[in-house]
């Protein structure tokens, strides 16, 4: 259900609550210097516009009744003004807009052990540290191609865009089957690739999507003791929990969902929760699960009345645990524990599908659509924090898809065209710029002083990071990527459009 009070302006000439599209034009109520409910000299109640003088609502002979009613009158238009702000302040932040489902954390709720991923794992979108960067004592392949370092390659079935989940001898991926209506979980072995199990999570109606999406663009995410996936129904977001052993412990909706281009959000894991965006017209909804019930923690509605695609990211930054999430319209930052807003920052765009890029102190946002930037935001604030704690923000040559990569002083980002970028992180001064002429949906991977990209053409790209340039390697594989490469143990861990690889210089 819409919140009936849409907006609340608060102006010189008085208080104009906008109902729908109706306006109900409070400033007659109001007296300015008295507060008093006095209406206009040219209106009365009875609307004879011939009795000015008498129209007012009040006997002005007798002093003692024209106090008592300045007092209620005053009472009474305190008593609106408080009950337009509150119901203004739904709408602000994402807090409790139109959320008549809303639910607050209750105490004892982290109950779970921190999922703690081996040193060789990459456990959820982004990585175990959340900002792709892969471990730097490794020495994964610099050149690839048709029999040359390809240790294993395998067609897992079921069309997907999601990174590879990888937890100890597992992957773990999900696909999508338009033909037979169905969307399925499934793990494999991560020594030869061979499948394990595949477990069907839905079979019905799949809803309409973008011919780039698919119907499994989300990331698995894995706490050692379950797997989490994110998917979309005819009617909504649902989260499944599986087993290692691939049995459902739980599956529940998340929220109501319909968009023009389809779902593609990972899921982000913080302490006992797994928490997953639903940005739609409508009914958005950010909402954190437990982990092992399937319980809702917390639920908030989300700002704005638009469709929107990026995953949330749980990371501590500015010395403080934050949830993060571009769009729409606005870069957010929530407690990860409660999903109270902490702060927002106009941008970058009304569209948004890439995840914020983490460093010490400070956010990198990207996107989208129609606009495009890239905003460097301090993340140490309070509220609206556009005017004070943007750092910087980039020309329009920013991109909507790939999410950017932070890593010591510079930030590296690729625009969906191909455009690569090497920023200075403190000014936002392009150092370095280079352009592949080939489409890109994937983000950069750095491993030690190497940034690691693929294209959806086909070809791999080995660049050395830092204040210059160099291209190392351009590698060509049969099928373009939309998904982001796992670097781990040496190995490449790649999703093509059509095959699983697994890259590496062993013998």
């Amino acid at each position: 259900m819409r919140n009936i009070l849409a907006e609340t302006r608060i102006t010189a000439g008085g208080i104009n609550a906008v109902f729908g599209q109706a306006s109900l034009d409070l400033t007659p109520m109001l007296n300015v210097g008295h507060g008093c409910y006095i209406l206009p000299d040219s209106e009365s109640r009875t609307g004879n516009p011939g009795t000015k003088g008498k129209a007012r609502i009040m006997n002005w002979s007798f002093l003692n009744r024209f106090n008592i009613f300045c007092v209620l009158g005053s009472g009474l238009c305190l008593g609106v003004l408080v009950c337009l702000v509150m119901l203004a302040g739904c709408n602000k932040g994402g807090e409790s807009v139109d959320c008549p489902d809303r639910v607050l954390p209750a105490d004892g709720w982290d109950d779970l052990p921190i999922a703690a991923p081996g040193a060789d794992d990459w456990p959820w979108w982004r990585g175990p540290a959340l900002n792709n960067i892969a471990r730097g004592e490794q020495s994964p392949p610099l050149v690839w191609g048709a029999g040359k370092n390809i240790l294993w390659r395998v067609t897992p079935g079921g069309k997907g865009h999601g990174t590879p989940c990888i937890w100890g001898d597992r992957i773990f991926l999900a696909g999508g089957d338009k033909a037979k209506k169905s969307i399925s979980v499934m793990c494999l072995d991560r020594e030869t690739g061979k499948e394990k199990w595949r477990t069907g999570v839905y079979r019905g109606e799949l809803p309409k999507i973008h011919k780039d999406n698919s119907y499994a663009s989300g990331m698995v995410a894995c706490d050692g003791e379950r797997v989490f996936f994110a998917y979309q129904t005819s009617e909504a977001i649902r989260m499944v929990a599986l087993g290692l052993d691939g049995k459902v412990v739980w599956d529940e909706e998340v929220a109501k969902y319909s968009t023009v281009q389809g779902h593609s959000a990972s899921p982000a894991i913080y302490k006992s929760a797994v928490i997953m965006t639903a940005d739609c017209k409508g009914a958005a909804r950010l909402v954190a699960l437990h982990r092992k019930t399937g319980k809702v923690i917390w639920r908030v509605a989300r700002p704005g009345d638009e469709e929107s695609y990026a995953s949330p990211l749980a990371a501590r930054v500015a010395g403080r645990d934050q949830l993060f999430i571009i769009g729409p319209d606005n870069t957010r930052s929530y407690d990860p524990g409660s999903g109270k807003l902490l702060w927002e920052c106009d941008g970058p765009a009304k569209f948004d599908a890439a995840t914020v890029g983490i460093g010490k102190d400070v956010i990198y946002s990207t996107g989208g659509y129609p606009e495009k930037a890239l905003l460097a935001i301090r993340a140490d604030g309070s509220g609206d924090v556009t005017a004070s704690h943007l750092k910087w923000k980039s020309d329009r040559k920013a991109g909507y898809v790939p999410s950017p990569l932070a890593a010591a002083a510079f930030v590296y980002a690729v625009a969906d065209k191909g455009l690569m970028r090497c920023y200075d992180a403190k000014s936002g001064k392009v150092v370095w710029e280079r352009h592949l002429h080939a489409p890109v949906y994937s983000s950069p991977v750095l491993v030690g002083e190497r940034i690691y990209l693929f294209d959806r053409k086909g070809k791999g790209y080995v660049m050395q990071g830092g204040g210059t340039f160099k291209m190392l390697a351009e590698n060509t594989l049969d099928n373009g990527a939309f998904a982001t490469p796992v670097i781990v143990g040496g190995r490449i861990y790649l999703r093509t459009l059509g095959d699983l690889y697994c890259i590496s210089g062993e013998k």
